[in-house]
């Protein structure tokens, strides 16, 4: 399916990476926002506040952002694709609904524009300290899916794959934006409506007397309904069976979070997407994502004019973890190097599927500011040897 040409923008602009956001949740199918002003992200639900009139999509400022998210889950079983954009201390009142919503298998898109903290924190300052808390931020077992783009053409781009992603597995997505990606002023590229894939949303073909709202048939992800659509349905975030009523059976409850987290994982190859350099020979593996990404690229390029092998896997993707491939790496070479804008957050789970095979080296940083290549380089330069 392709996009809907009403309202997308097509053709060569120059656009910080919260607006390129904005036009990508637009051409992805967007059509409802529920969200809260926070710096860095307010200005993703500016320009869809201003877009979408246009487009006929609704926007909605919330009392605050669990409403916010409650909103979201709430429009998407209304029929409408949605999003909800914030940073920081929002994201963590969120994450109770985001929860709700993995639990309820709810087709949603939240958008983090990360910031330095804990709590305030840095408000205008960039950070990468949040890829933890968009894995395991709310309670229990699943999955989540997380993008993260290196600049703004990326943020039009991903936040399109996001809205895919989410109505494909149905799920919460993150777009992981951080404050230097955000704001900053770079060419976007908008093709022609026709030129975008869209996945668009799986409804039922049962009539209603046959249809069970969470019965996967034969699949792994159940088939929607709309309230409206005529179809009784019944969803909660308690433990449930194939209708959707509550079963408090222990058997119930493995079978149903086991098929919440299996869904991700067992695709992870089809979810992921990475970009690789100079991979072949590599014997030192730089590992990035978002911001750092950019540095990354140069200093492993230094390294490779100082005539060490090194390359670089950048995670377009960080969640679900490229585990396959990064353990296959292991088994060539000697040593990873992952800068973050943390203090190695990441680094943890590159040490974690490496399991010894090759030394892991965390170049950390606890936000406010990007890396220098020179603090990667030095990092490089002492596992090559």
């Amino acid at each position: 399916m392709k996009a809907d040409p009403a309202g997308v923008m097509t053709g060569s602009y120059y656009m910080d990476g919260d607006h390129a956001c904005s036009e990508g949740a637009l051409a992805g199918g967007c059509r409802f926002l529920a969200g809260y002003p926070i710096t860095p992200s307010t200005e993703v639900a500016e320009r869809l506040a201003q877009r979408f009139p246009k487009v006929g999509g609704v926007f909605i400022q919330m009392e605050d952002e669990i409403g916010s998210m409650a909103a979201v889950v709430g429009a998407a079983w209304g029929g409408k694709k949605v999003l909800s954009v914030s940073s920081g201390p929002g994201i963590s009142l969120m994450l109770e609904n985001i929860g709700l919503a993995a639990m309820m298998e709810v087709p949603c898109v939240i958008v983090n524009v990360q910031r330095g903290g804990p709590s305030t924190g840095l408000p205008t300052k960039v950070g990468q300290a949040d890829v933890m808390q968009a894995r395991w931020g709310s309670h229990g077992d699943y999955e989540i899916i997380a993008v993260s783009p290196d600049s703004p053409q990326e943020a039009f781009e991903l936040t399109i794959d996001a809205f895919n992603l989410a109505e494909r597995y149905r799920c919460p997505v993150f777009v992981l934006l951080d404050e230097c990606v955000g704001h900053m002023t770079e060419r976007v590229v908008i093709p022609e409506p026709d030129a975008i894939d869209i996945v668009p949303r799986k409804y039922t073909d049962k009539p209603p007397d046959e249809y069970r709202p969470y019965a996967v048939n034969g699949g792994v992800v159940p088939d929607m309904v709309a309230a409206g659509m005529g179809y009784r349905f019944h969803t909660t975030g308690l433990t449930h069976d194939e209708r959707g009523y509550p079963d408090m059976t222990v058997g119930t409850h493995d079978v149903l979070v086991r098929r919440l987290s299996s869904k991700i994982l067992d695709n992870e190859e089809d979810i992921v997407i990475l970009e690789e350099v100079n991979l072949d020979d590599a014997e030192v593996v730089v590992i990035a994502y978002g911001i750092t990404s950019r540095i990354a690229r140069r200093a492993a390029t230094m390294a490779r004019e100082e005539g060490i092998k090194a390359g670089l896997l950048r995670m377009k993707t960080v969640w679900p973890f490229p585990t396959r491939r990064v353990g296959a790496l292991a088994e060539q070479a000697k040593a990873f190097v992952v800068p973050e804008i943390n203090l190695g957050q990441i680094a943890l789970e590159v040490e974690r599927v490496a399991a010894g095979r090759a030394v892991t080296r965390g170049v950390t940083h606890a936000g406010g500011d990007v890396h220098e290549p020179d603090q990667i380089l030095d990092v490089i330069r002492e596992v090559a040897k």
